[in-house]
């Protein structure tokens, strides 16, 4: 049986499913940054969106420019020689605040007809595959500006034909579904819950699950996981009891990952994950909450959950594996040393897990029952935000400088 459409491409941040995890393949583990580089492409400007492929179109946002003079962008190369077939423009970019921050940090999404955008000015688009723009528009002017205090993160996703965007901040919070071919609302909901200062504040993407027939979406921040209904937005269930010394200025970045009905949550700066099982209705906190782990956790880069198993790397680059029903320890282990912190997600593909470090450093570990066999270590000469993409026997890797493809 042939892979779907979507498995053959990367259409989303964090993969065919949104899961970080890739569909079957033979993808590179003995490459360098010049050996196995099959093509690079420099790009115009900062930006850590995770770019998504479609056919053979690679497409990512970016500045072009730097700083206040610096454009909101979007571009696109071709998968196979890497060649810029597009660049398009929308308008003086926000830039960021975080030494590794950008406008551009939201990454597209693709249903295959059209290319969603969003950047940090509040600009929100679609494009088809030659760069033309099909419709514009200016979140914040439409809903309020964004209060976070560091650079918007959180990316749009797809969810029953619907292209659904959530914003958690100090102000009124909300999540918004609107149509990917006109941009027009179908429907908004608010999401305000109290909680201590900055701990309302969100940079997470929504996770679109499915849930007794329906589809889902779990939505993390100001302490709480919440399960809303894709159709109309209406909250089913919440889950809290994450901060019970309500304690300042634990927001949220990295998202959470979902496997066979449990959530796992990392939260509390790297200090704590838990293990929720969704579901329910109404406030289910009492019954939901599976387990908790202390001094075990990640800040930034998401986990990766699948098969029983949860996979997560920390800042400074230790990995854990959990077992996903149960939250024991199954291994944990540290990534040889390298410059600067993981915000990148890892990425799994069969028993293979890549990583990528701010610094320009890329892993490749086989996973056994024993722990993470490191199987190869290289750096590239550029830095790294953004997460990996594993698609058609290919890694791509979207730096600050260059957007690498690597094969066999």
């Amino acid at each position: 049986m042939g892979l779907s459409a979507s498995a053959q491409n990367w259409p989303q941040w964090r993969g065919p499913d949104g899961n970080g995890v890739a569909a079957p393949g033979k993808y590179p583990v003995a490459f360098s940054a010049t050996n196995g580089v099959l093509w690079k492409a420099p790009l115009p400007g900062r930006g850590g969106s995770t770019p998504v492929v479609w056919g053979d179109c690679v497409a990512l946002t970016s500045g072009v420019g730097e700083g206040t003079n610096g454009l909101d962008g979007a571009l696109g190369f071709d998968f196979k020689s890497g060649k810029q077939l597009w660049q398009v423009t929308f308008g003086n970019q926000r830039p960021g605040k975080h030494r590794r921050g950008s406008g551009s940090c939201p990454s597209p999404v693709t249903d295959g007809k059209r290319i969603i955008v969003y950047f940090k000015s509040g600009t929100m688009a679609a494009l088809d595959f030659e760069g033309r723009v099909l419709w514009k528009t200016d979140i914040q002017e439409r809903y309020g500006k964004d209060s976070l205090w560091w650079d918007l993160g959180t990316s749009p996703v797809l969810a029953d034909g619907k292209l659904i965007l959530a914003t958690l901040h100090e102000g009124s919070s909300y999540i918004v579904a609107l149509n990917p071919a006109t941009g027009e609302e179908i429907w908004k909901v608010d999401r305000n819950l109290p909680c201590p200062e900055e701990s309302g504040q969100s940079y997470v993407t929504p996770v679109v699950t499915t849930q007794g027939g329906r589809t889902v979406l779990l939505i993390w921040g100001a302490d709480r996981l919440s399960g809303h209904d894709a159709a109309n937005g209406q909250m089913l269930w919440s889950c809290g009891g994450f901060n019970p010394e309500q304690k300042k200025y634990w927001r949220n970045i990295a998202s959470p990952a979902y496997s066979q009905g449990v959530a796992i949550v990392p939260y509390g700066r790297e200090q704590f994950v838990a293990g929720v099982k969704t579901g329910g209705s109404g406030d289910v906190t009492a019954t939901a909450r599976l387990w908790e782990k202390s001094s075990v956790g990640t800040d930034s880069a998401t986990p990766v959950a699948v098969d029983g198993k949860a996979y997560f790397v920390n800042y400074k680059g230790r990995v854990w594996c959990l077992d996903l029903p149960t939250g024991k320890e199954l291994w944990t282990t540290v990534l040889p040393s390298g410059g600067g912190v993981f915000y990148s997600s890892p990425i799994l593909a069969g028993d293979t897990l890549y990583f990528c470090r701010e610094e320009g450093a890329v892993y490749v570990g086989r996973v056994a029952a024993a722990g993470l066999q490191i199987v190869n270590e290289t750096r590239f000469d550029d830095a790294f935000v953004a997460t990996p993409v594993l698609v058609r026997d290919r890694l791509i890797l979207r730096g600050e400088k260059f957007i690498y493809c690597v094969g066999q």
